[in-house]
């Protein structure tokens, strides 16, 4: 029987950091069941327990508790796609730790796209009146420009454009792509992805139904006049449109993955490995992640 309420699965992070003490503040108030070591979240009405691997310091990462982040996860997904859950939230966790025990992690999106089979996946942060989504993910700059093909970002676009409609409702979505270079290229003085790249991905997609509107400069695509006429903005790379977001609204902003086969949606912040611990660490991104996570669920 379908609930009249959707069931969250909150994922706990890295057992370090705030993510405990963030889920266990929170989870009092809301319609979630929390997955982690019970030792972490005390006063918690709904545990899902997944034993850690060695008892934890807060603030001191342990490669040793790598495995017990990613079988946090692995849980919440199993539990997404069986339909026990109906979306999963995921508090912060440490991409490098888990690189330190040898296994090798970019991140969640990533991580959630080939656990579930899903691809591609697109990462989409929401927050501040604006929704940016971004072309690639977790990649060292210098790999961009040949990460960003005519066929991929034709793929990035139709999951954007999808995912609007049926998760967000917007009948007919517009989309703004952001060139890669200065100047988008400056009629290919600057660079000539615009014009053999982009510039025919857009094509495609507006010849598929897509309101894909671009490459437009990066520098302008944000102004407040542009942003009016759309719904989402495309960015190529992560530091091109984040900082954009995450200035308009950090400690408020969401993550969310498109693409994926249920709804799952992120804090906009890290571990927080200084604030571990204190009772200082702010939560109200995870709750924005929540309420964002029952309304597309």
């Amino acid at each position: 029987m379908r609930r009249s309420r959707p069931l969250v699965a909150l994922t706990s992070g890295e057992p370090a950091g705030i993510g405990p003490e963030i889920c266990a503040r929170i989870a009092r108030d809301a319609d979630v069941v929390v997955i982690g070591d019970r030792s972490l979240l005390s006063n918690v009405p709904r545990v899902e327990h997944v034993p850690l691997a060695r008892p934890v310091t807060p603030g001191k990462l342990d490669p040793a508790n790598a495995r017990y982040v990613l079988a946090v996860l692995d849980r919440a997904i199993s539990g997404c796609l069986s339909g026990e859950y109906d979306a999963m939230v995921t508090a912060p966790v440490q991409k490098s730790v888990i690189n330190d025990a040898g296994i090798a992690f970019t991140g969640h999106t990533e991580y959630l796209a080939e656990k579930a089979r899903a691809s591609p996946v697109v990462m989409m942060l929401v927050g501040g009146g604006l929704r940016v989504a971004l072309a690639t993910t977790h990649l060292p700059l210098i790999d961009v420009p040949r990460a960003i093909t005519k066929a991929g970002l034709l793929n990035v676009l139709k999951v954007v454009d999808a995912d609007l409609r049926k998760r967000f409702k917007i009948p007919a979505p517009r989309i703004l792509v952001a060139g890669l270079n200065p100047h988008s290229g400056e009629a290919g003085h600057l660079g000539r992805e615009e014009l053999e790249v982009i510039g025919p991905a857009l094509e495609a997609a507006r010849a598929a139904g897509i309101d894909a509107r671009g490459p437009i400069p990066a520098d302008t695509l944000f102004v407040p006049a542009r942003l009016r006429d759309a719904d989402c903005a495309l960015a190529l790379y992560h530091d091109q449109g984040l900082p954009v977001l995450k200035y308009a609204s950090f400690g408020r902003g969401v993550n969310v993955t498109l693409g994926l086969p249920f709804v799952r949606t992120s804090v906009d912040h890290g571990t927080a490995l200084d604030l571990a611990g204190t009772g200082r660490a702010d939560a109200a991104s995870l709750v924005e992640a929540i309420e964002l996570a029952l309304e597309l669920a």
